[in-house]
């Protein structure tokens, strides 16, 4: 019966398309007046125990970071990098954008600040240089959602809390599943490039090449000190957050000096709103996984369904399933930190490593992204790209189809997100 209260509030202010934070923190009120009779001040402890979180304060600090390189030009020196390592093959130009999507994933840890960086600069390039339009759109917004794969990634930061695991070995379980699927998206930019013709290819002199790598070489360190300094435990992960907001402004400001002090205000701004609505709907979410532990539904979902489910690798399937669903329906936040602990228990019984499956989890957001009606990229793309939602939709179809192939390797093929952890960490 109580749980039935839950689920019947939940569903209904889900239905009347409330807020999923106010979903989230009245479902939980409810509990506690009508089945728990306890003071809602109890509310208010678990609200602010929710946040009560060192970890949490790289999550500000990420995004501020982001958007710091996003407005700056830290973007256009890594694709000018890019062009440069690659701009000789065929399809260099294609290739050379997915190179430049992943090393700023490696540095702003955010997906739709990667496909506005980079995309703005490399979809004209590539429409000028004779590259088909749809997949220059495919390609662009496909490859920007690396952001919350390859690390630092404020995703997995939050995964990472809920799950109650290191965020140092999420982080690197991250990297091997990021290239493999960066690879792929080569290889298919190679073949499609190949199939039509795309043959445009960048040349330059000694004294060129020099010059650009002098130029984008304080880009390309910043993941470099962000991801060294954590695993070589000189600070914390929360710690390179800040490091990494320090070293942004200071490359912006003093070293490229296109970033004006003028525009810091806003980008200040929109980074205080987007955390502070990320971490109020982190909060209400983290009630209302304590009102599920309390209710043990997770214990009790784990029963159901290792009696209907035998094999591992069929639940593994079907938890695919279920993720891609609910990546096209919910936010990203949402998925993960709602999903992840009502299914922590059946992971225990399957004997399924939580790293696995945080990397499993965040490839189905990934595709989420990709989706709509939450695809978040997809709107980004519309916004930069001046296209429909329709046209960016069949741009982005084979890229998705190759997405699901990528994430069906990772699922059966474990090592390829555990391989580094346990070389490293010892995990």
């Amino acid at each position: 019966m109580n749980l039935a209260i839950v689920l019947l509030c939940f569903f209904a202010l889900l239905a009347l398309s409330t807020p999923i934070a106010i979903v989230l923190v009245a479902t939980t009120a409810v509990y506690l007046i009508f089945v728990a009779q306890t003071p809602l001040t109890s509310l208010v402890q678990q609200l602010f125990n929710g946040l009560d979180n060192f970890v949490l304060l790289g999550v500000p600090f990420f995004i501020l970071a982001g958007n710091i390189m996003a407005e700056g030009a830290i973007s256009k020196r890594l694709v000018n990098v890019m062009k440069l390592c690659v701009g000789r093959f065929t399809g260099g130009l294609a290739m050379a954008s997915i190179l430049a999507c992943m090393f700023f994933a490696a540095i702003s840890g955010s997906s739709p600040a990667t496909v506005i960086a980079i995309g703005s600069i490399m979809m004209p390039a590539l429409i000028k240089e004779g590259y088909g339009e749809r997949f220059s759109m495919g390609l662009l917004t496909s490859s920007g959602s690396l952001g919350i794969l390859i690390p630092p990634s404020i995703p997995m930061i939050l995964y990472a809390l809920v799950m109650n695991v290191s965020v140092a070995e999420i982080f690197m379980a991250g990297f091997l599943p990021g290239v493999f699927i960066g690879l792929c998206l080569m290889g298919y930019s190679y073949y499609q490039s190949g199939k039509n013709n795309w043959r445009q290819k960048e040349t330059y002199t000694l004294s060129e090449a020099l010059k650009i790598l002098k130029d984008g070489i304080w880009a390309l360190l910043l993941p470099v000190l962000v991801l060294g300094g954590i695993y070589g435990g000189i600070f914390t992960p929360t710690e390179a957050a800040a490091v990494s907001v320090v070293y942004a402004l200071v490359i912006e400001l003093v070293v490229y000096r296109e970033l004006k002090i003028s525009r810091l205000f806003s980008v200040c701004r929109d980074s205080a709103v987007l955390s502070g609505c990320l971490l109020f709907i982190l909060s209400c979410a983290m009630t209302f996984i304590w009102l599920l532990t309390v209710e043990q539904i997770p214990q009790k979902l784990a029963e159901i369904i290792v009696t209907n489910i035998q094999s591992k690798w069929l639940f593994l399937l079907a938890i695919n399933g279920a993720l891609l669903i609910i990546g096209a329906l919910m936010d990203i936040v949402t998925a993960i930190i709602i999903v992840s602990p009502i299914l922590g228990e059946t992971l225990t019984k399957y004997n399924i490593d939580l790293v696995h499956y945080g990397i499993i989890m965040i490839i189905n957001v990934e595709c989420g992204f990709l989706t709509p009606p939450f695809g978040l990229n997809l709107f980004v793309s519309m916004a930069i790209m001046k296209r429909s939602l329709v046209e960016v939709g069949k741009a982005i179809l084979p890229f998705i189809i190759l997405f699901l192939s990528c994430l069906l390797v990772i699922t059966y093929v474990p090592w390829i997100a555990t391989f580094l952890p346990k070389l490293f960490l010892g995990k």
